[in-house]
């Protein structure tokens, strides 16, 4: 008998109204288009206004698109995990209140925090569940408001992130022609000092001295982290391929963290991939955190053919990296724009 399989059976994904543009960065803090564009790959980035909306906001609205795009009700969710670095509060589990939220308050769920490599390593225990038998219908949402905890007046950190979020639905197959086929999960606690919010934890509680600081933002020492990404990103991603005795040929997709579009090209092409076969979004949303790719997967849904083989790769704060090898598990005729 075939091992059960877990697949990833629908996409949604959810991009906030406001845009924030180069234009309107370069009158906030010394930096321009051309340097943001050079050095990222970024255009604009979207941003949550408003008061009262928190991740867990986006969050709903990318679970309630892969919903209606099932044709499934709230109740039809056996498990709901969420990746976030920004969760509403510290406690409860952002998931909690997405449940709560979409109407389906009594069914587990939880919060994984992995950074970047969030929605992977959430993927990856979806896919878990799913292989025991006793969850049919497990709902994978990647969400982040980075826009709450990026300092507007640190260039090296505000030119990167948006605010976003995407959501899979995994559902049990016995077809090992589709569904989850590997993932590669790794981890270095090391690279803390690198990338990573000083205050508001219990080593450095919040206090009036922490916020007069500016403690409670992004801090990232650029250079490190981006040799370490790009090394690492790109080693995990030809580990999995050869791992499952793949080629670049056999790719159909590369579905990489939209961190930095250099970081991107140098893993395609370390793959042998071609432009063609990656998946990018990273020049109109910026660097969402664990919603980058889900959002791409939603955006090029129309696109994915039952049994494509698509490599999914991340890397982030911590530092966390990791990649899936998956195999499409259906045909999409939807068509859905962002934002």
């Amino acid at each position: 008998m075939s091992k059960k399989r877990a697949a990833i059976t629908g996409v949604g994904g959810y991009v906030p109204d406001y845009i924030l543009t180069n234009a309107e960065l370069e009158r906030m803090v010394d930096t321009t288009d051309a340097w943001i564009q050079s050095r990222t790959g970024i255009k604009e980035r979207r941003i949550l206004k408003g008061e009262g909306l928190a991740t867990s906001d986006m969050g709903v609205a990318a679970v309630q698109c892969l919903l209606n795009s099932k044709n499934l009700q709230p109740t039809d969710i056996d498990l709901l995990i969420c990746a976030t670095v920004t969760p509403d509060m510290t406690f409860p589990a952002t998931a909690n209140i997405i449940a709560d939220k979409l109407g389906c308050a009594q069914i587990p769920s939880f919060d994984i925090a992995a950074a970047c490599s969030g929605f992977l390593y959430a993927l990856s225990t979806a896919t878990a569940f799913v292989e025991t038998g006793n969850y049919r219908r497990v709902v994978v949402v990647g969400a982040d408001k980075m826009s709450s905890i990026v300092d507007y007046e640190d260039r090296a950190t505000c030119i990167i992130f948006g605010d976003g979020a995407g959501a899979v639905l995994l559902e049990p197959t016995n077809d090992n022609h589709i569904g989850i086929a590997d993932t590669i999960l790794r981890s270095d606690g090391s690279g803390r000092v690198y990338l990573h919010q000083k205050a508001g934890g219990s080593l450095k509680p919040p206090t009036y001295a922490t916020v007069a600081a500016r403690e409670h933002y992004v801090f990232q020492d650029g250079q490190p982290v981006f040799k370490f990404a790009v090394k690492n990103m790109a080693d995990i991603a030809e580990e999995i391929m050869q791992r499952n005795h793949l080629t670049g040929n056999d790719i159909a997709w590369l579905v990489p963290h939209q961190a930095n579009k250099r970081i991107i090209d140098a893993t395609a092409r370390r793959m042998g991939l071609s432009d063609e076969k990656v998946m990018l979004n990273i020049q109109k949303f910026g660097n969402t955190t664990a919603a980058t790719i889900p959002l791409c997967l939603w955006e090029w849904e129309q696109h994915l053919h039952k049994h494509d083989n698509i490599i999914l790769t991340a890397f982030g704060g911590g530092f966390t990296w990791a990649a899936v090898y998956l195999k499409w598990a259906y045909e999409s005729n939807h068509l859905k724009t962002a934002g």
